[in-house]
Formats: structure tokens, C-alpha cells, sequence
């Protein structure tokens, strides 16, 4: 019989090796084996990684090996792979990214979740930050429940992707990962489709996942065009979900605040978030 489930995990060209082994031993760590490893390339890799993923696959520790789509945006690449697996005859379809941590348990909990609440499409779980070269750590709470993710989503992003663990029904009923008008804010839009379409969300209490921190996590907000791209997203979900004027007021807030220095914004981020 099949693996009903599938972790489906993008790599990068400024990936550590270090970093994405230990991502990887923590899959192979789970208390609960009965999934595939789905990775797709986003470009060029460095040479290191690439040859630690040929062994992976001649070993068969990862079930697929994707081909380079040379940059065409995260978006497309989370789509290219997910389009993949979701032919096959996976039930559930699990996200993290190459330089996280995942509790042992995280995909026993989730899944197991999500047998015993066959009403919920999507469910993700806390996470905990830390610092890699930076002073930096922090646990990120979410809401369990359906209708205080909704109104939380007014503000910011109810659950973290590199959490989510989703039902092949939810892409039948909101589709996949958005392509057009999103800079490395394809969740957000996904989270909305979900949520017009009537998909039900959910986050499992506990910490399921340690998400690696640096400098370059929070450079990688400070683009004018992310910015940009970061507020109008905003402002389609305020006026899709009709959040109301407040939702407007802090959308506003917020695109003020990515204006700022990344050292500010980090010390807001730890602060608030």
C-alpha cells in the first residue's frame, strides 16, 4: 500500500549543506514513517547539496529528485512539485522548508489531527524561532480554531506555511500557490483563496517546528518591491474578506514599518510578532 502522505520541501542556491542535512535527518527522525519526500531544486544548487540529494535518491530515502526550473519564482516552484504530487494518490501533503527543524512528533500530531477532524482542510502548529549568527530566538503562538484564525488573518498570516499540513481537498477547492503578483507572499494569497472557497483551517497546540532565523531573513522583506507587492496583497485581502477600516490602518502601519532597516525591523519583529 502507498504512503498516504508526501513532505514536499523546496532547496535553494544559498542553502547550507549542514543546515538542510539536519532538515532532512529530522524527516528521516519522525515517529511516524509512513510518507515520501518530494524536493524540488529552485535553480542552481550548490554542488555539496546536489550530491548529497544523489545519494539520498540512489539510497531511495527520497522518492523524487525535481529538475531546475532556473528562477522562475518560488511560486511556480511550490506549484511544480505540488502539481506532481497531488497526481498521485497522496491524502495529505506536508510543507517545510530546507533549513528547519521538525519536532519528531510534528507529523504524527498533524496527521493524526487530521484523522480524527476530517471537517478541517488545513493545520499547521506554533513554531519556535532561533537565531543562526544573530541574538535572536522566540516562540510563535497561533489560534487553534477556525474563526480566531479569520479574524487574526485581518492582521497577519493565521498559520505558518513551513507548518502546514493540507488535505487534497483544499487545492480541489482553492487551487494551488498563486503565481501573478506575489513576491515570496504566495501563502498569504493561498491563505485567502482558502478561506473564499470555504476550506476550514485549524493549528495543532504544540511546537512542531524550529524555524532557522538570520540577517538575510529579514533582508529578504526589505526589497521596495516586496514592500510593495506585501501591501497590495494586503489590501486585496482586507477588501476580499471586508475586514473593515482597522484591517486598512494597520496594513498601513505595517508598510511603514518594512520600510525601516532590517536591525529595526528585526527588533519590532521579535518584539510584536
Amino acid at each position: 500500500m502507498p504512503n498516504k502522505s508526501v513532505v514536499l520541501m523546496l532547496v535553494y542556491v544559498n542553502d547550507s549543506l549542514d543546515h538542510f542535512k539536519t532538515a532532512i535527518e529530522s524527516l528521516y527522525s519522525q515517529t511516524y514513517q509512513k510518507f515520501d519526500i518530494y524536493i524540488q531544486e529552485d535553480g542552481e544548487i550548490k554542488p555539496d547539496i546536489h550530491t548529497f540529494l544523489l545519494e539520498e535518491l540512489r539510497l531511495k530515502r527520497i522518492t523524487y529528485l525535481g529538475i531546475r526550473n532556473f528562477k522562475k519564482g518560488i511560486s511556480y516552484s511550490r506549484n511544480e512539485i505540488l502539481r506532481k504530487a497531488i497526481k498521485e494518490d497522496y491524502l495529505y501533503f506536508i510543507t517545510m522548508d530546507s533549513d528547519d527543524i521538525c519536532d519528531e512528533d510534528r507529523i504524527s500530531k498533524q496527521i493524526n489531527f487530521l484523522e480524527k477532524n476530517k471537517d478541517i482542510d488545513v493545520c499547521g502548529c506554533h513554531i519556535e524561532e532561533f537565531g543562526d549568527g544573530i541574538n535572536y530566538h522566540k516562540f510563535v503562538k497561533y489560534p487553534l480554531l477556525h474563526e480566531d484564525m479569520f479574524n487574526l488573518f485581518r492582521y497577519r498570516v493565521p498559520l505558518a506555511n513551513v507548518t502546514s499540513v493540507f488535505r487534497k481537498d483544499f487545492f480541489q477547492k482553492a487551487g494551488i500557490y498563486p503565481e501573478k503578483n506575489v513576491i515570496n507572499n504566495e501563502d498569504t494569497m493561498l491563505w485567502l483563496n482558502g478561506f473564499i472557497n470555504k476550506c476550514t483551517f485549524a493549528n495543532v497546540d504544540f511546537i512542531g517546528v524550529r524555524v532557522r532565523v538570520s540577517t538575510d531573513f529579514f533582508n529578504r522583506r526589505n526589497g521596495f518591491k516586496k514592500v510593495i507587492s506585501d501591501f497590495r496583497n494586503r489590501i486585496t485581502v482586507n477588501r476580499k474578506l471586508k475586514y473593515g477600516l482597522s484591517s486598512y490602518f494597520f496594513a498601513v502601519l505595517v508598510l511603514f514599518i518594512n520600510l525601516l532597516p532590517a536591525y529595526v525591523k528585526a527588533l519590532i519583529y521579535k518584539r510584536y510578532r
